[in-house]
């Protein structure tokens, strides 16, 4: 889903005017900087776990995707409803209940498209076009926020474009058979990401509200619409004793490890950093996917992985500079990003 944006410096700091005082030897670090370097930590921590609970979703195969999703749901609303109650917040609030509904309804059908593409794709791969969300988020806020989108968004959307074609090779471009192309992988992996884009349109419009509200409010509706489901189909099942059990529950804590990790990460640190610390999911798709699956990324996929991320981590960098102060020189120097 949507969720998954992007480092050899961990701190990167603006300019400050010089002096003519010569320069300290020895310089410690300051307090802020070490807030700086745990956020990026946590978020790379936060892409880990991410990353872990894909490769359950792909190793657990007797386990239909849709109760997957419910159980990762459970691990998200078991830690959150203390928070509610805690905080004593109104969980159904009156004038944003429809907003929360839809958010739920979307944030769950994304996860549950995003556990079948990881199910029918290579990890990587399906892992790589989730991981584009926040391209599509920039086409969506133009639409329906009004906010700008220039030179810059269009340049990124079409490096996204050809990175997923490369990614998905769509057999009326590169010519193999029909018969042999599964679509149904790389369509569920593209839905979730215009599912995962109104996701964080909703959430813009529901900033005011606890975060407690809304989580509990997302996992409780997702459990619901997501085990009918896969008791409608037939595929709800208890989890097998021994090593199936264990991963269940380790997908339940991944998950939630995951999403405290990042909402922490994000606290601490700019946003746009952040995305772009959150790219270490990628490469961990890539090593999970070579060490357990024994599957080699060609170099279609290689090549449309970097395009895709070179992508994200532009608009983490532009957000970044973006919270600069615009005497900056910095800001200045990377000026293009703002076209």
């Amino acid at each position: 889903m949507a969720e998954r944006l992007e480092l050899q410096n961990l701190v990167i700091e603006t300019d400050t005017p010089s002096t003519s005082s010569p320069v300290t030897p020895n310089v410690t670090t300051s307090p802020k900087n070490q807030i700086k370097i745990l956020g990026l930590l946590l978020a790379a921590i936060s892409s880990l776990f991410f990353s872990l609970s894909s490769l359950i979703v792909k190793w657990l195969k007797d386990m239909d995707p849709l109760e997957l999703a419910a159980i990762r749901f459970v691990g998200i609303l078991l830690p959150s409803l203390p928070i509610l109650i805690y905080s004593k917040q109104n969980p159904f609030p009156k004038g944003q209940r429809l907003m929360l509904l839809l958010r739920a309804f979307s944030g769950a059908t994304a996860l549950s498209l995003t556990f079948y593409a990881i199910r029918h794709m290579p990890l990587a791969d399906a892992s790589v076009i989730v991981f584009s969300v926040p391209v599509i988020v920039a086409i969506f806020a133009r639409i329906f926020l009004k906010e700008p989108c220039g030179l810059f968004h269009y340049l990124t959307l079409f490096l996204t474009m050809i990175g997923v074609l490369l990614i998905t090779r769509p057999p009326f471009l590169f010519g193999h058979s029909t018969k042999q192309y599964n679509f149904l992988g790389p369509l569920a992996a593209l839905l979730s990401t215009f599912f995962a884009a109104i996701v964080y349109i909703l959430l813009r419009a529901l900033k005011n509200l606890h975060f407690s509200v809304i989580m509990v409010t997302f996992a409780a509706y997702s459990i619901i619409q997501t085990s009918t489901m896969a008791w409608a189909t037939g595929n709800m099942c208890w989890p097998k004793c021994g090593t199936e059990k264990i991963l269940v529950i380790a997908l339940g804590v991944f998950s939630f490890s995951g999403q405290i990790l990042l909402t922490i990460a994000v606290q601490l640190e700019e946003a746009g950093l952040v995305a772009i610390a959150r790219t270490v999911d990628v490469v961990f798709a890539f090593v999970w996917q070579i060490i357990f699956f024994n599957e080699v990324p060609n170099i279609f996929s290689i090549i449309g992985a970097v395009l895709v991320t070179s992508s994200v981590i532009l608009i983490g960098l532009r957000k970044w500079m973006m919270s600069m102060p615009s005497t900056s020189s910095i800001r200045k120097k990377f000026g293009f990003l703002f076209l």
